[in-house]
């Protein structure tokens, strides 16, 4: 049996179509979203069925898509650009679903004592640029100046995001804050998408943007409701495995977060995309870390989040929250994970 593999990296093995209690497996895929693959797997009486329902899913996540887009503008949205864009200038009145993601992303800050800050974003573009251009040409790739983070470091309190609910609006005090929303955007789109999926009958798929893998149920077996096998990716780029393990879920969704993706050279060191909002370089704590829990937004902040945090940190803040579980290799390449996450662990390698 094929699974899936969850990681930065994401590689998605489906099993092939096949008939269970009069259901088939079909599986849907497309590019053109968060800058990454999405990918859904679910169960229909046939094609079109399954058709119809992934072609409403891409239309849901193209919406949240625009309204959590940082770079481009979308002709009559008030999305995160139009937010950044109007810093220290003026309120933009926003969807509720942009305003419920800052909402959410803001109690967070506070949650993850500062490892997630959407306001992060003046630190975050700088770092974004650098890695671009050292990409584009490894031989001219060189480290952000150490006095330009700090001076980008200076426009990001939270505190300057001004949410006015009554008139659904945000304001950036400060002309030089901008929002990123990478750390949360996939996890919270993807659990909203979800959400509306229930509500309608839906209660079996998986739903994975960029490795935020959320499932809904378990999947239809001969013996009935079974849970999905998903496969957490080896970091390890020279190892044979390319799984660490697999776990059984239901009902849950599994991100990972790790240093083994996007990332460019610099002489001959890598450093990746995720920063330390102390040290405001690459996280060096640990090579990955994989949160499993019910809700893929906060699944996907807190993969983030406890990767920037040193694995005894790390470990005592996840111990802390109920129903949620995490696995962690170290940059010794030890994997250690809570106990809720070994007992979801599969040993068979079918």
């Amino acid at each position: 049996m094929r699974r899936w593999i969850v990681g930065l990296l994401v590689v998605l093995m489906i099993a092939a179509s096949g008939c269970v209690r009069g259901k088939n497996r079909y599986q849907a895929e497309f590019l053109s979203l968060f800058d990454t693959v999405t990918m859904i797997v679910g169960y229909a009486e046939n094609e079109q069925e399954f058709t119809e329902l992934a072609k409403e899913i891409k239309k849901k996540l193209t919406e949240y898509h625009q309204l959590y887009d940082i770079y481009n503008n979308y002709e009559g949205i008030n999305n995160l650009k139009t937010i950044n864009d109007n810093a220290g200038k003026a309120p933009v009145k926003v969807d509720e679903r942009l305003l419920s993601l800052i909402k959410f992303a803001k109690q967070q800050y506070y949650a993850t004592n500062g490892k997630i800050n959407i306001a992060f974003g003046p630190v975050l573009a700088i770092w974004h640029d650098y890695r671009t251009r050292g990409i584009e040409n490894p031989e001219e790739a060189e480290l952000p100046p150490r006095k330009l983070l700090l001076n980008a470091a200076q426009h990001t309190d939270i505190e300057g995001v001004i949410i006015n609910e009554e008139a659904s609006t945000v304001f950036l005090k400060d002309p030089q804050m901008r929002l990123d929303v990478g750390a949360v955007a996939k996890g919270y789109a993807v659990e909203r998408v979800v959400q509306e999926l229930e509500s309608q009958g839906v209660t079996s798929l998986i739903l994975s943007v960029g490795g935020n893998v959320r499932t809904i149920g378990g999947k239809p077996g001969k013996r009935g409701t079974e849970p999905w096998r998903i496969g957490i990716k080896n970091p390890d780029e020279d190892s044979p495995d390319t799984e660490l393990c697999s776990i059984a879920v239901t009902d849950q969704s599994v991100v990972s977060s790790g240093s083994y993706e996007r990332y460019y050279t610099v002489d001959g060191i890598r450093y990746h995309h995720i920063i330390d909002p102390r040290t405001l370089m690459p996280a060096a704590y640990v090579t990955s870390v994989t949160i499993v829990c019910q809700d893929s937004g906060l699944a996907d902040v807190l993969s983030t989040a406890v990767f920037n945090m040193p694995y005894e940190e790390g470990r005592a803040f996840i111990e802390g929250i109920d129903g949620v579980e995490a696995l962690w290799v170290t940059n010794t390449g030890q994997v250690r994970y809570t106990d809720g996450f070994k007992k979801m662990m599969v040993n068979d390698k079918k």
